[in-house]
């Protein structure tokens, strides 16, 4: 039995005991260890420090008119009333110059109207050039506050709303009581200000309390320059076969660890909202996390809500790709089907047959440059695998799905799992989740998005390890990235391993990532690491 199996049976012997479905994520975040300098913008002192100026103004709830739902979801329909709230006090050049100054040791003052309550405080500041001896050019700042009872947080007249929530940074309304932090800035600069707006709100909107709005606590925190980094630091190694792996794998590249606790991570992707998504299947959820390690909870039941699924080792998401229009698109394990996400939250089913029988479990996809979709789709997420008596196709497919049609591309692999295009999109590779038959396999592309006879492009039969092959990504210079066995292992465009990226796990599957698609994001078993490359991916 794989490694990746005896995971998947673990999963399922722990759900059908009745133990917890879902273990608590763990953050490495490097926010989460101690700043290197604090503000406490509740004393006078520390307001007097970074120039703070705090202002407050009630905020009201009025009526307006509006428009129902209409067929396209939006406010299109019949006339009707709702409320909005005045004024809209988060933008950046906003003329607050009327409002109360008020200082900073009276923010613990109750302020609103109390019950259905909201209140505006805007602060702003100047980054100073040290603190106490603490030079803060190049540092990391950030804003924490606690405001009871919710807030909301934009920054220069941002708030990032992102779907989910439950990390440690939160713009956006975070829990009960709870501390909320936002990156006012990386690498700041001496005399750069900043201004910030929190919309206080009194809660739970279901049992008001007879209280109001007022902050429990408030600090600007400097991180220094590699703090967050090296708070990751990992171990793990990276074999290096063949001098050529320098130019894509740096020699002073280190691996680090961002986020712990998971069952079996997958199947990720960098949005490009800038961060990444990734899927638990074994666990039903898809995360998101932030490049300084903040994990949170992005759509929960990912891939089944069966009432039979303590029988399934992986009933969740697993492959995840975004589309041209920025959609986030998704193999679905237990619904055995393709979706999409849409932007108004609702699910488009893809596919989910193939010639009027069920798909066995999607695993892995990618988009080409025309909008064409391709994936894989082995049995790994059916509760018995080849042998569940579901399985309605009696093989184990590539399959295009283009202008509204499903195509099978090829049935020669056994367990069909990453792909990945060549940068010129002429050759589709994918490798082969078979431990009797380690191969990545290589296919032209014909203009119609159909392929040709395969051809192997490597054989890592040979290998010590027994793990077969998961993940695949190619970089913009060709090179393929593959999971194989012991680790990742770096081939040139003409087969030639060059080395082998060795994480504490074994990874699964991978994503380029952050602006410049220079760090390779690792989904390994219960964690996830990084590592900074030389080479960029597509």
């Amino acid at each position: 039995m794989t490694a990746r199996a005896k995971l998947i049976l673990v999963a399922a012997i722990v759900a059908c005991g009745g133990a917890p479905a879902i273990a608590a994520p763990a953050g490495l975040t490097g926010l989460d260890v101690r700043a290197d300098a604090i503000v406490d913008l509740r004393t006078t002192e520390g307001a007097k420090s970074v120039g703070a100026v705090w202002k407050y103004a009630n905020a009201a709830v009025v009526s307006l008119d509006f428009r129902a739902p209409g067929a396209d979801l939006k406010p299109t329909g019949a006339p009707i009333k709702t409320f909005d709230l005045t004024p809209r006090a988060s933008g950046a050049s906003f003329d607050d110059s009327a409002w109360e100054t008020i200082d900073a040791t009276s923010l613990e003052t109750r302020r609103s109207t109390g019950k259905l309550a909201f209140g505006w405080y805007r602060l702003t500041f100047t980054i100073p050039k040290q603190l106490g001896g603490f030079d803060t050019a190049g540092t990391t700042a950030v804003f924490e506050i606690v405001v009871d009872d919710y807030a909301e947080i934009s920054v220069n007249g941002t708030m990032p709303v992102v779907l989910g929530g439950g990390g440690s940074l939160g713009a956006t309304i975070h829990g009960y009581n709870s501390p909320q932090r936002v990156i006012v800035g990386r690498d700041v600069k001496p005399g750069q200000t900043a201004t910030i707006a929190v919309l206080g709100i009194n809660g739970p909107f279901s049992n008001l309390p007879a209280n109001y709005v007022w902050v429990r606590s408030a600090t600007l925190d400097f991180y220094r320059p590699n703090r967050i980094e090296d708070a990751h630091r990992a171990g793990g190694t990276v074999e290096r076969l063949d001098p050529a792996l320098d130019a894509i794998v740096p020699p002073a590249a280190a691996i680090e660890k961002l986020a712990s606790g998971f069952q079996f991570t997958e199947g990720p992707v960098w949005h490009p909202d800038g961060y990444l998504l990734f899927s638990d299947p074994n666990a039903n959820t898809i995360y998101r996390l932030t490049g300084d390690g903040d994990v949170s909870i992005y759509r929960a039941k990912s891939g089944y809500t069966g009432s039979d699924i303590a029988a399934y080792g992986q009933p969740g998401s697993n492959g995840l790709t975004i589309d041209r229009d920025g959609r986030l698109t998704i193999d679905e394990h237990g619904n055995r089907r393709v979706t999409r996400l849409e932007r108004n939250g609702t699910l488009t089913v893809l596919a989910d047959r193939f010639e009027g029988k069920r798909l066995n479990s999607p695993n892995d996809l990618i988009y080409r440059s025309d909008g064409a979709l391709y994936f894989t789709d082995p049995p790994f997420g059916l509760p018995k695998f080849f042998d569940d008596p579901c399985k309605e196709l009696p093989y184990s497919g590539v399959f295009l799905l283009k202008d509204g049609k499903l195509t099978l591309l090829t049935k020669e692999l056994t367990g069909p799992n990453g792909l990945a295009f060549s940068p010129d999109e002429k050759f589709l590779y994918v490798d082969n989740w078979d431990e009797k038959k380690k191969v990545v396999m290589r296919y032209a592309v014909r203009p119609d998005g159909t392929i040709g006879d395969g051809t192997m492009f490597y054989d890592m039969k040979a290998a010590p390890e027994p793990e077969a092959l998961d993940g695949l990504k190619v970089d913009r210079d060709g090179n393929l990235f593959v999971s194989g066995p012991g680790g990742v292992w770096i081939l040139s465009p003409d087969g030639k391993h060059l080395g082998t990226i060795k994480a504490p796990e074994l990874p699964a599957n991978f994503a380029f990532g952050d602006d410049d698609r220079r760090t390779l994001y690792m989904t390994a078993r219960t964690g996830v690491y990084r590592i900074r490359l030389q080479s960029a991916g597509k």
